[in-house]
């Protein structure tokens, strides 16, 4: 039999003297390997569904819809195209209704299935206010993008008697210096060293007032559209990174970081969601002060927290931990 009968290939080529091999002359070569067999087929991959959230000017517009957005900043910047609004008229947003509600603000997390309301500018006014006590009885947060504002003011204290201050009142400016960009720590302290019995004046802006709120939505509407929907989900927005879905928090974590949230306005004046989720993700799985404290600082450097609060917010933790509320 030939070698092409055999199923061998042939191959010519140059020989040592310049001269090529005849099919005669030829040497059978092995049959290369077939070609490996394509893996098996996998599961198909489903592109991840596009988050989108509903949202409307508080004071009253049309629903707007968003995506696309991975923190406050972007999310406002989303909000403000939809409504052909600068970003910067954007004081705060609450979810699931158009109220000045400190308990509905939103921070860190967004339910899945959350209405966003965008609270704007409105009125702008000066207030004269001179220390009568070492407190304002103000607590400070603000809106992760530039803007302070406050959140609660304590009964019976100098600025709960001026009753032009406002819950939810954006604090742009003291004795005329713009604090547009500090964050509501440093707010909180500036108003804290001013002197007793000295006069210095607040140049605040009110959210923008509803002339009609008849018939405003409040939840988004039923659709699954965009929607991962289990009804435990939220997008935790980031200011470092992409934002991600997760699941609600546990017992153990909302007990804990509504107790460290308490120990900011105790310590530092400021009321921050976020800040105090961010604290308990630092400290919850840490076996000792010195382990949370190098986890803190090493996200959250640049608040410089004093030792004392580390550890009460420690203890408060650990208390939540051991059941001890």
């Amino acid at each position: 039999d030939s070698p092409q009968q055999q199923g061998l290939y042939l191959s010519w080529g140059p020989m040592q003297n310049g001269e090529t091999m005849s099919p005669q002359d030829s040497e059978p070569t092995a049959p290369p390997l077939p070609p490996p067999s394509p893996p098996p087929p996998g599961p198909p991959e489903y592109p991840r569904p596009r988050l989108i959230f509903h949202t409307q000017l508080a004071h009253g517009s049309p629903t707007g819809r968003i995506h696309g957005f991975t923190n406050v900043k972007e999310l406002y910047g989303k909000i403000a195209e939809v409504f052909n609004i600068s970003p910067s008229e954007i004081l705060f947003c609450t979810l699931n209704s158009h109220k000045v509600d400190m308990q509905k603000l939103l921070g860190g997390q967004i339910g899945l299935e959350d209405f966003i309301f965008a609270h704007v500018r409105g009125e702008t006014k000066e207030v004269e206010v001179t220390k009568t006590e070492d407190a304002l009885g103000l607590t400070i947060t603000d809106n992760g993008a530039g803007y302070a504002f406050i959140k609660r003011i304590k009964e019976g204290s100098t600025i709960d008697r001026l009753k032009t201050v406002c819950v939810g009142d954006h604090i742009e400016a003291i004795n005329d210096q713009s604090i547009v960009g500090c964050r509501h720590y440093e707010v909180a302290k500036m108003l804290k060293e001013q002197p007793r019995g000295i006069p210095f004046t607040l140049r605040l802006v009110g959210p923008k007032k509803a002339f009609d709120m008849i018939g405003m939505r409040t939840r988004a509407p039923k659709s699954n559209e965009g929607k991962m929907v289990n009804g435990r989900e939220t997008l935790r927005l980031r200011s470092k990174g992409a934002a991600t879905v997760q699941e609600v928090q546990n017992e153990f974590e909302e007990q804990a970081t509504k107790k460290v949230d308490d120990l900011l306005e105790s310590y530092m004046g400021i009321r921050d969601l976020d800040l105090a989720t961010t604290i308990v993700e630092a400290g919850k799985d840490k076996k000792n002060p010195d382990d949370f404290a190098e986890a803190l600082d090493s996200v959250l450097g640049d608040f410089a927290f004093p030792d004392v609060f580390l550890f009460d917010v420690w203890g408060a933790i650990g208390d939540v931990k051991n059941g001890r509320t």
